[in-house]
């Protein structure tokens, strides 16, 4: 009897040791690794993307109305220019209004307001190119201000931490947004300036059904206001650069005049099929 109750006391105080060893104390690291591998993944983009978020200007940033720019633009066609570049003149009222004025004497324009857009010349106001338009409003619904202020807060947004990467030939953290519409954008952080470096998405062509590949990089930032803007912003189409704009000046919130952005001398469209061959009046 006596072993007996010896053995029974060494088990009893063995089973105590072993469930003292394995329960973590309170705010052990045993906590942390609770959370599922892809929600920590997912935290840790979020804190990414609200750091650059800080670092260009929080809330000063998110609370833009309008931007007013100045600058020249640049096209090219297979990353080889097409012109000496333009003067330009832009009007941008957040989310959707936008004109974009040409030449010194500000004769040319392209006025888009929602998903309708006109262009005008001497000839006065007419209907925007329809692969123009389809083409202006593809980039819109990724600006990096529409995927930062709209896309981030929307619910169902999957965000992925894919690590760090080179953009631009500098060190960068990768993290990709992908939405309810199943759309994807992938953003490249600075990783000491915690800058936007370059913004990229994929899209596939409803005609030829070719997968196709639009990036924006950023760079020359300065400070406006408190926000840090690019006065540099490049494009890029299937890895060839397609535009790139220079800034000289920029300002935000200067209260934009809604008729700038009008569209009402927009021609009606017509049924009639011999006028439109008709020229404009």
């Amino acid at each position: 009897m006596k072993y007996i109750c010896l053995t029974i006391l060494l088990s009893a105080l063995a089973f105590a040791q072993t469930g003292t060893s394995s329960a973590a104390p309170a705010g052990s690291a045993r906590s942390s690794s609770s959370v599922p591998v892809d929600q920590q993944n997912q935290n840790k983009a979020r804190a990414l993307l609200n750091q650059m978020i800080q670092a260009i200007g929080g809330d000063a940033y998110l609370n833009i109305k309008d931007v007013t720019q100045e600058g020249r633009t640049y096209s090219f066609h297979l990353g080889r220019p097409t012109s000496a570049g333009l003067l330009f003149w832009r009007f941008y009222e957040y989310p959707d209004k936008d004109r974009i004025e040409f030449t010194k004497k500000r004769d040319v324009a392209e006025v888009f307001n929602g998903d309708n857009g006109g262009e005008i010349t001497y000839k006065g106001m007419h209907p925007m190119d329809a692969k123009d338009l389809a083409d202006y409003d593809r980039r819109r619904q990724y600006a990096l201000d529409l995927v930062l202020r709209k896309w981030l807060n929307e619910p169902g947004i999957a965000l992925f931490d894919e690590g760090p990467a080179i953009a631009d030939q500098k060190p960068t953290e990768q993290i990709t947004l992908m939405n309810s519409r199943d759309q994807a954008v992938t953003i490249y952080v600075d990783t000491t300036t915690h800058f936007p470096v370059k913004k990229s998405f994929s899209w596939r062509d409803p005609t030829d059904k070719q997968r196709n590949i639009e990036e924006e990089s950023y760079d020359g930032y300065r400070a406006v206001a408190g926000i840090i803007t690019p006065f540099v912003v490049t494009r890029y189409y299937n890895g060839d650069m397609s535009n790139q704009r220079f800034l000289t000046a920029v300002s935000y919130n200067k209260g934009l005049n809604d008729s700038m952005f009008s569209l009402a001398s927009l021609p009606a469209p017509s049924t009639d099929k011999n006028a439109a061959d008709a020229p404009n009046k």
